[in-house]
């Protein structure tokens, strides 16, 4: 199986914590693999205890459907088509920006989770960090 290893998975990492960094945000970035297995997580100092759970959740969960949290959210408001999806697999679905799949050869290998600033900025973090993929 095409998945993301511990070596990719450090560097995605680095590249988001650059960009954290950039924006003078602490963040804690997941990333996992294909099979939605967590690989690698970083809590920057001074990054919120809270997010640590959330960075992993919102890597799982767009590795579950393959798709950027910040687009299920779109759909999962009510009167939406996935209203309620964040109940499922055990409130494990984060329906909020920062959750990105990571692909090669047009197939998804893993994602990566970020939380800690707004959802503006974990998006931005996250992007760069899948970038490095």
């Amino acid at each position: 199986m095409n998945t993301v290893n511990l070596a990719e998975a450090r560097a995605i990492i680095s590249a988001a914590e650059a960009k954290a960094a950039e924006i003078g945000q602490p963040m804690n970035i997941a990333v996992v693999d294909s099979g939605g297995n967590l690989v690698s997580h970083v809590r920057m100092d001074g990054a919120w205890l809270g997010s640590i759970d959330i960075s992993i959740n919102k890597a799982f969960t767009s590795r579950a459907f393959d798709i950027q949290t910040k687009d299920l959210g779109d759909n999962a408001q009510p009167n939406q088509q996935f209203y309620g999806i964040h109940a499922s697999n055990h409130g494990r679905i984060m329906i909020f920006a920062g959750g990105i799949p990571l692909s090669r050869d047009g197939q998804v290998v893993g994602a990566i989770g970020v939380s800690g600033g707004s959802g503006e900025q974990d998006q931005t973090v996250a992007e760069d960090g899948a970038a490095a993929l």
